[in-house]
């Protein structure tokens, strides 16, 4: 295959796990969002790139969001929103952080392939990503690309896609240069 084509069939892959998203469940997270004094965002991995970018977006459009393991991260409570990423839905270090987000009283929500997982068996929200990994047993998806490649690409824009809607249901009516007014500036 030529690189086109190997373009060609990812987008092909991501056009069809996006088709296969529940709305519900994307509206419900946007509320959620919305609801939350604060948001938290956690995976591990490749996973957890994707998120941390969704937690710099959400802190551009003007809400308090952080990065579980920084050490500048409060302590969550009622009230917070923990949001985590994980394909398969049963990484143990994401597993303890989920259990300890319950105890705390805050709501959990998770993007994942496997939604009876067991942080899914402890989620508040959950979105469904129907994406190809190397950890999934259903046959019929496949991917031409390695590893959990397909579901950590979907986390980056359906989040993204999210930020848009946010954006649009906050009425932020500031231009991009204005949003990046409070992206970091000491790079």
């Amino acid at each position: 295959m030529t690189t086109q084509e190997i373009l060609s069939e990812i987008t092909q892959e991501l056009q069809h796990t996006f088709s296969e998203l529940h709305p519900s469940e994307l509206d419900g997270l946007q509320k959620q969002i919305l609801n939350a004094d604060r948001i938290f965002v956690a995976g591990a991995g490749r996973s957890l790139l994707m998120i941390r970018g969704f937690a710099m977006r959400l802190m551009h459009i003007g809400l308090k969001s952080y990065v579980v393991g920084e050490t500048i991260t409060p302590a969550i409570q009622p009230g917070d929103l923990l949001i985590i990423a994980s394909g398969s839905g049963s990484t143990s270090s994401l597993v303890a952080m989920a259990q300890k987000c319950k105890k705390f009283g805050a709501s959990l929500a998770l993007l994942t392939t496997v939604p009876d997982s067991p942080i899914g068996q402890l989620a508040d929200y959950i979105i469904e990503v129907p994406a190809a990994t190397t950890k999934n047993s259903d046959n019929t998806r496949s991917s031409v690309q390695p590893g959990g490649n397909t579901f950590e690409q979907s986390v980056l824009l359906i989040c993204d896609a999210l930020i848009i809607r946010l954006t649009d249901s906050m009425s932020i009516s500031e231009t991009n240069e204005q949003l990046m007014s409070r992206h970091a500036n000491l790079e």
